[in-house]
């Protein structure tokens, strides 16, 4: 499919993410500044994976799916403490990162077809991007503008399925995580 967004996203592009809401105070300036994806309605979130299937392939059948693997795994609690960088992205840190990795590994293991960030890369570090662009656009000292946020914690109960409509994303299923008690 042909890039037809401004930000870069396709129309019918899929991904499941984690929404960490307690991040918005800390980064919501720099990600609307820096991050395309909050330009188009994504929350601060960790991915579980990007891009998932073809919205048009994303019937009750990978719903059903999508629940059962999901629902396997256990809520979380994860705390962020610190930035780091990849090139071109400044990204806070999720401590512990193995529940996501798990969750990535998962859904990966379910779908091959759909590998992280299309297998562009080795390893999928889980991360919350705060600034993509260029290294020298966002530099250490201004990380100081949103540090004054941290260390907070997010716990983690749900996985989202969102979509890209060819101007924003939008939510079109949230999977629950196990919870206490629960298999």
């Amino acid at each position: 499919m042909a890039d037809d967004t401004p930000s870069g996203f396709q129309a019918g592009q899929t991904a499941l993410i984690v929404r960490i809401p307690e991040a918005e105070p800390a980064v919501r300036a720099w990600r609307e500044r820096f991050g395309g994806s909050a330009r188009v309605e994504v929350p601060a979130h960790v991915t579980v994976l990007f891009p998932f299937l073809e919205a048009s392939r994303v019937d009750t059948g990978v719903h059903a799916a999508l629940a059962d693997v999901l629902g396997g795994h256990p809520a979380f609690d994860v705390r962020f403490e610190r930035c780091g960088r990849f090139p071109g992205v400044l990204h806070l840190v999720p401590e512990p990162d193995a529940p996501f990795r798990r969750l990535t590994e998962a859904i990966v293991g379910r779908w091959p077809e759909a590998p992280p960030y299309g297998g562009r890369f080795g390893e999928v570090v889980p991360h919350l991007t705060v600034a993509q662009g260029e290294d020298d656009a966002f530099p250490a000292a201004g990380e100081a503008d949103f540090a004054p946020g941290l260390p907070f914690s997010s716990h983690v109960s749900a996985v989202e399925l969102i979509a890209h409509d060819g101007v924003e994303w939008r939510v079109r299923e949230t999977f629950p995580l196990a919870g206490p008690g629960m298999p």
